[in-house]
């Protein structure tokens, strides 16, 4: 077992975890719905929200959840409707589905967007043991 592993088992639904990101010296952190798989995390957000508004400013984040910590760099990969978002979109539909048509997302709002987390490094700790990591560039 190493620490992908562990992350892909414990993130590879639809998860909470906390958010941080910063613009201006000022820490904001809250926390998203997430979904991991191989080295990134995609969450459903909005354009014009905050922590859009600052990853456009600042992409360094940071991310926790579930005995995990790390950083990434977050990327607006625009509108949830794109041509290249289809295949990731539609296994977001199904792994959100208990909340995703119930009034919280609108993809015809251009605004509607996908926001993937690509982990840079982080700890994430299994039955007492400690697995680090650190993405290859």
């Amino acid at each position: 077992m190493n620490a992908a592993d562990i992350l892909n088992e414990r993130f590879g639904r639809d998860q909470l975890i906390a958010l941080a990101t910063c613009a201006a010296d000022v820490p904001s952190v809250r926390t998203v719905n997430a979904y991991y798989r191989d080295g990134y995390f995609y969450i459903v957000t909005y354009a014009l929200s905050g922590k859009m508004q600052q990853l456009a400013v600042n992409p360094r984040v940071g991310v926790c959840g579930e005995w995990f910590s790390g950083h990434g760099v977050g990327e607006n990969l625009g509108h949830v409707l794109k041509a290249e978002n289809q295949e990731i979109m539609q296994v977001l539909r199904k792994i959100f589905a208990a909340w995703y048509d119930n009034g919280h997302v609108n993809e015809t709002d251009e605004n509607t967007c996908l926001l993937r987390i690509r982990l840079t490094d982080g700890v994430v700790y299994r039955e007492g043991q400690r697995y680090d990591f650190a993405a290859e560039e």
